[in-house]
C-alpha cells in the first residue's frame, strides 16, 4: 500500500483548515472551489469518500513515526506542531 509523503499531507490540511477559516468568515465563489479541490484530494489521498475521515486519517499518518526517521524525534522535531488539523 502507498504511504501519501507527510509534508504534502500536512500541507493539504493546513490549505484545508484555511480555507474553511476564509468560507466563514467570508463566502468567496473561488475559496469555495479551492475547498473542494483540496477536500477532494485529501479522499483520494487518504483512500476515503468523506472529508472527515479524510482529516482523521491524515491526523493518524502524522503522529506515525515516519520510516527511516530517527528514534525518538517528535512531529514537532520534523516541522510540525503535534496539533490535530480536524476541523
Amino acid at each position: 500500500m502507498l504511504v501519501p509523503d507527510p509534508k504534502v499531507v500536512r500541507q493539504l490540511l493546513t490549505t484545508y483548515a484555511s480555507l474553511r477559516i476564509a468560507q466563514a468568515e467570508r463566502h468567496s465563489p473561488t475559496a469555495a472551489r479551492e475547498l473542494e479541490d483540496v477536500s477532494y484530494t485529501l479522499c483520494v489521498m487518504m483512500a476515503t469518500s468523506r472529508i472527515d475521515e479524510a482529516i482523521a486519517r491524515a491526523d493518524a499518518l502524522l503522529v506515525r513515526p515516519v520510516p527511516g526517521s530517527t528514534p525518538g524525534r517528535t512531529p514537532e522535531a520534523d516541522g510540525g506542531t503535534g496539533l490535530s488539523l480536524a476541523v
